[in-house]
């Protein structure tokens, strides 16, 4: 049994964790939230502790005697990550043994200002642990010495979630559906033009989760990148993969990339669906900068996510991004 506590765990990526991590009944799970739990938070086996990101004590107190700390918490509202550096050092602090970042998206982060904290968190992870390392004896009649971490960490990444393609329609038990640039429903996709053979990592949300519990469970070192592939696809494969689905052709709008660098969208249709971190303030703004950005990143190489957890648990069948979407769109207008 592992101990297991998880930073943000009212959080929809965070439940799903959760529910997979309940359903192998070998760990202790502790949820670390900013409020009280309401009525739905409220889970079986399940602790709950409110704690303050800003108060190291409380922090350290909360952490003492947990094995796995998994950080769930929300970037958009601090960009600069200070809860999350908080959350780590405390980790260090109460001797944590492993920890997994806030991350659950692409490789690589350019043009997509939303998730500066990422990089942030991976710096700091880095510097931690190259500026405490603890020297220990590896061979007794040697006496080599290596460098051991002072805290095991991972970046899990699984791209973009395959359950947004099926927006309107839920298909995962927590994570709320979200449009993307691939509009399934109205049989549409914006590409930048000369990029459509971008790739793009599309992972569902129960094998992430799934895949997550595992590599909680492993007994082996954590890699540092934790890459999930459930499918490696191109832009133009996926939109080929919905026209067969959906038996009519998609209408391509294609975009130049020296548009979308100075900040301009040209198209005639855009994401209307707001992420409930924004704020209906924010809303209009947060969704052109997340086309654009989704667009660009995509273009340089950030969604081709590699599959460093599909190596540690080769006999994880993911599913398919063609069947999973015939299942979702049979029979819908």
């Amino acid at each position: 049994m592992v101990k297991i506590a998880i930073a943000g765990g009212s959080g929809q990526v965070a439940r799903e964790v959760i529910d997979a991590l309940l359903a192998t009944r070998k760990h202790e799970i502790t949820v670390l939230s900013r409020k009280e739990a309401s009525i739905k938070d409220a889970l079986p086996r399940v602790h709950w502790r409110v704690v303050d990101y800003n108060n190291q004590p409380d922090l350290v107190e909360a952490l003492r005697g947990i094995h796995t700390l998994l950080s769930f918490l929300q970037l958009l509202s601090d960009p600069e990550s200070k809860s999350q550096k908080n959350l780590i050092d405390a980790a260090i602090a109460a001797g944590v043994k492993r920890f997994a970042p806030s991350e659950y998206g692409s490789a690589g982060i350019m043009n997509m200002p939303w998730w500066t904290g990422k990089e942030s968190t991976r710096q700091y992870l880095r510097k931690v642990n190259e500026n405490r390392k603890v020297r220990g004896h590896c061979n007794t009649r040697t006496l080599k010495l290596k460098c051991v971490q002072v805290l095991e960490y991972i970046f899990f990444q699984p791209g973009l979630f395959l359950d947004y393609l099926a927006f309107p329609y839920k298909t995962a038990k927590h994570i709320e559906p979200l449009q993307s640039i691939f509009d399934y429903q109205s049989c549409r996709a914006i590409v930048v033009d000369s990029h459509e053979n971008a790739i793009v990592t599309l992972t569902t949300a129960a094998d992430v989760a799934a895949v997550v519990a595992r590599a909680v469970g492993y007994e082996g070192v954590w890699p540092e990148i934790g890459g999930i592939n459930g499918n490696k696809v191109t832009f133009s494969r996926i939109i080929e993969i919905g026209e067969k689905i959906r038996g009519r052709p998609f209408t391509i709008e294609k975009v130049r990339s020296e548009d979308l660098e100075a900040g301009t969208l040209n198209t005639s249709w855009g994401l209307e669906k707001r992420h409930r971190a924004v704020s209906e303030e924010q809303q209009d703004d947060i969704l052109k900068t997340v086309s654009i950005g989704m667009l660009l990143s995509s273009a340089k190489g950030a969604w081709n996510v590699s599959d460093e957890i599909n190596q540690l648990f080769p006999d994880y069948e993911f599913d398919d991004i063609e069947d999973f979407l015939a299942r979702v769109w049979n029979g819908k207008p």
